[in-house]
């Protein structure tokens, strides 16, 4: 009951100070992972592919990956079913409690110079916590962290990852013929190759 209660409370403030949309709440999620130990960085990176890659918004997909692991790890099948819906009602329940809030006082805030000058500070908090969670995935990505820890070497560097990054990056933005193909395509291709990646190491 205590690590439900937690799970909730830990989402809920991730949901209430989450602005930007679902990759803001990255930055959230690595404080987390420091502060709980309920999954690494590395399983942070992992789910963001996963989040990124399966329907729906980044932000609840995320909240229902990192609460059915650790359900799974504390109560197996059911604690894991449960974890998955504690964690994503308590991200969900500070969006709708504020947008009931505002939804009674509309017109007052449509024009309101107060508000409009929040969201304008909040616009630029909300690039920058989107552009550290980027670069965070980026070097989970493209190096080996245990071993960049010791010291950048060439052994830290994600050679097959790099490769990837560089031939997507041509593909979706300078081949006229691909760069039109939708982002599944792309998604479900990096996909392949991991796994080919994986059964050849």
């Amino acid at each position: 009951m205590i690590l439900y209660l937690q799970l909730f409370y830990e989402f809920f403030k991730t949901g209430l100070f989450t602005v930007g949309g679902g990759m803001a709440t990255i930055p959230f999620l690595y404080q987390m992972s420091d502060a709980t130990g309920w999954f690494t960085h590395t399983d942070l990176a992992n789910m963001i592919a996963v989040s990124e890659s399966t329907p729906g918004p980044i932000g609840v997909n995320m909240a229902s990956y990192v609460g059915f692991i650790t359900g799974m790890k504390h109560n197996g099948t059911p604690g894991a079913v449960s974890g998955a819906i504690i964690a994503t009602l308590g991200l969900v329940t500070p969006s709708i409690i504020v947008i009931l809030i505002i939804a009674m006082f509309l017109r007052n805030f449509r024009n309101n110079k107060y508000v409009n000058n929040a969201f304008y500070g909040l616009r630029p908090a909300s690039a920058g916590l989107i552009a550290a969670a980027g670069i965070t995935v980026v070097m989970a990505t493209l190096f080996f962290q245990d071993t960049l820890a010791e010291g950048f070497s060439p052994a830290a560097i994600n050679w097959q990852g790099w490769v990837l990054a560089i031939i997507l990056w041509i593909l979706t933005n300078k081949v006229k013929f691909t760069k039109k193909l939708h982002p599944i395509v792309f998604i479900a291709g990096s996909a392949v190759i991991g796994i080919l990646f994986s059964m050849s190491a």
